[in-house]
């Protein structure tokens, strides 16, 4: 059966699971489109799960090319209720540093290229974005992290900042988001957390530490090169740390507040909807 509570969401460096068994893939279109990959079912520790590839296998798509409204809906169509997504991030504060590891809890969202809802086209609806990750979803992920301490420091909360890219930061923009008092910078993680909060999804963020972008005058500026070898280095913790995880999540599979984040925020009678928006609705909602 292609269905899972647990989703994955592999960023740069990240193409697969280790330890993935029983694996059946599923090609899906959504209204939004096809999602970046198939999708990957299996067990990983004994719990099921389903991981995407963001920016498909091969790394072929820009942060701008992503599809992320075709990746949520495709993991909300076949029952997904918590993702764990994993991602890159330059570090915006002296005190994270590269092959660290960040679960932020706030994002601010500096894209501007990107489809960033499910809705209009007929139906309304405003969700909550006060607290945009799940405080369940990040508990687990630290919990996982504790038991492998001795590999990384882990940072608990702090605000993720999401940039259009593909380039990277100038010395000034770098400079004025330490001003925003990010923690941390990427481009993969907006509108990908809105998205889930829309198709209620409790999200959360792994966000491994490659670079401190490029404001700190006694490291070297980012670059593509020096990014990829410290995810390399960051991946093999992030599979224990997902793993870990997945574990937990299924057994406990919290409630979260995400789960009911359009009860009241669809204003739009569905009495009015037709059968194809009622049905994209159907999905989000169930």
């Amino acid at each position: 059966m292609n269905e899972a509570r647990i989703g994955i969401i592999g960023g740069s460096g990240l193409y697969q699971l280790d330890g993935l068994t029983s694996q059946r893939e599923l090609a899906v279109t959504t209204p939004y489109g096809e999602p970046s990959d198939v999708l990957r079912f299996g067990e990983l520790a004994g719990v099921p799960l389903v991981f995407l590839a963001r920016h498909g296998q091969g790394h072929r798509l820009l942060p701008s090319e992503v599809p992320y409204r075709a990746n949520v809906f495709a993991l909300k169509s076949v029952g997904v209720r918590y993702v764990i997504s994993v991602s890159a991030v330059g570090s915006l504060a002296e005190a994270i540093r590269p092959r660290d590891i960040v679960l932020p809890d706030q994002f601010i969202d500096l894209t501007r290229r990107r489809e960033s809802t499910f809705f209009g086209d007929g139906i309304v609806a405003h969700v909550s974005m006060a607290d945009p990750t799940s405080s369940a979803v990040r508990e687990v992920l630290a919990d996982a992290h504790g038991r492998h301490a001795g590999e990384s420091t882990c940072h608990i909360g702090g605000a993720y900042l999401c940039i259009e890219g593909p380039q990277f930061s100038s010395r000034a923009e770098s400079e004025r988001y330490r001003q925003m008092r990010a923690s941390v910078i990427g481009m993969t993680n907006m509108p990908e957390a809105k998205l889930a909060r829309e198709a209620q999804i409790a999200y959360a963020t792994l966000a491994l530490v490659t670079d401190y972008d490029c404001w700190n005058p006694r490291e070297a500026a980012v670059d593509a090169t020096s990014a990829l070898e410290n995810m390399a280095h960051n991946v093999a913790l992030a599979q224990k740390i997902v793993a870990d995880a997945a574990t937990a999540l299924g057994e406990a599979q919290p409630t979260c507040p995400s789960h009911r984040a359009l009860e009241f925020a669809v204003v739009t009678d569905r009495a009015a909807l037709d059968e194809a928006r009622r049905a994209r609705l159907d999905v989000l909602t169930r």
